[in-house]
């Protein structure tokens, strides 16, 4: 590393408020850690290259598709990245509910959706011979206890194809209107108090009141008034979560019903973390929290990305164990 330091790297896209404070706070603690921050540089990244960052924030690549692509052979250099370009390209809504549900986090029932429109080349009586046709529209909306009910992309972020559909008409119009997302359909769970828990690190987790989109609009409240025991399952069930899907920055929110905080969306990996919308108080922790991670993180030799794969064993065995 240049000047002996170990190096963060930053991806970022156009948050203005997030990505400058926390440069500046790694940046701080540079004297006494070692460890410094700054937007990264890349282009033309040749296969196998290696990289200058012990660690790199990713909040950008979800929608810069050469990053991911690079940011996976980082990961194989040994790069730790936040949060794993590999698991953020695979997970689904659909699968993390499913997942869920086996850890014994409440959620609300859920439905796959076949796709309503398929890619040039498909053609129906040919190439969806598995398929059951029609849908058993009515079965479904059974299962999910019926209506109000959520219709959204599996693979969407903020608030995006997210729809309250009310009755089959409804639910008809905005299907069909999806095109070629694949879509789920999930149980509205009518919530009387609604909480949104910042996990980083797997280690720590901020639990924040909050009155989402498109009920109220975008507000985290600056306290929380919920009890401790609520507080208690709203963080284990962050952690659980969060570890599970090898992720170190993701926002889980929860909608809670008589007590019951029910992960309706946990799948946040870019969260929100713009001062104007999270207020001093919570983007402060967000900015100190993530400093302290991204240092840990650059310190540890043992903190790779890789080592969550056997690729990455093996890639750890041809570097002598590095």
């Amino acid at each position: 590393m240049s000047d002996g330091l170990l190096k963060v790297g930053v991806f970022v896209g156009r948050e203005w408020s997030f990505p400058p404070a926390f440069i500046d706070e790694v940046n701080r603690r540079t004297s006494e850690t070692g460890v410094m921050a700054e937007y990264a540089k890349v282009g033309g990244t040749q296969m196998n290259e290696p990289l200058q960052y012990r660690v790199i924030v990713d909040r950008i690549s979800h929608e810069v598709p050469y990053y991911r692509s690079m940011l996976k052979n980082a990961a194989l250099q040994g790069t730790q990245v936040i949060n794993d370009p590999f698991m953020w390209t695979a997970d689904d809504k659909f699968f993390g509910a499913s997942l869920l549900s086996k850890m014994g986090i409440p959620h609300p029932r859920t439905v796959v959706l076949p796709n309503k429109e398929y890619v040039p080349g498909i053609v129906h009586e040919e190439s969806l011979r598995n398929l059951i046709y029609p849908i058993d529209w009515e079965g479904i909306v059974d299962y999910l206890g019926g209506f109000p009910l959520v219709l959204k992309d599996a693979h969407g972020g903020g608030w995006k194809s997210v729809h309250i559909v009310h009755d089959m008409t409804d639910l008809f119009e905005k299907y069909n209107d999806s095109g070629l997302l694949t879509m789920i359909l999930q149980e509205y769970i009518h919530w009387d108090n609604y909480g949104r828990c910042m996990g980083l690190g797997q280690q720590h987790v901020h639990v924040m009141k909050y009155t989402p989109r498109p009920v109220y609009g975008n507000n985290y409240l600056p306290e929380h008034d919920f009890p401790d025991d609520l507080v208690e399952r709203m963080v284990d069930y962050t952690l659980r979560l969060n570890r599970a899907f090898g992720y170190d920055m993701n926002a889980v929110e929860f909608a809670i019903k008589d007590g019951v905080p029910y992960a309706i969306d946990f799948m946040n990996p870019a969260p929100d973390m713009d001062m104007n919308s999270l207020g001093r108080v919570h983007f402060d922790w967000m900015v100190q929290t993530m400093a302290e991670v991204a240092i840990r993180y650059a310190l540890d030799p043992a903190a790779q990305t890789r080592a969550r794969y056997q690729w990455g064993k093996l890639a750890q065995a041809l570097d002598g164990g590095g």
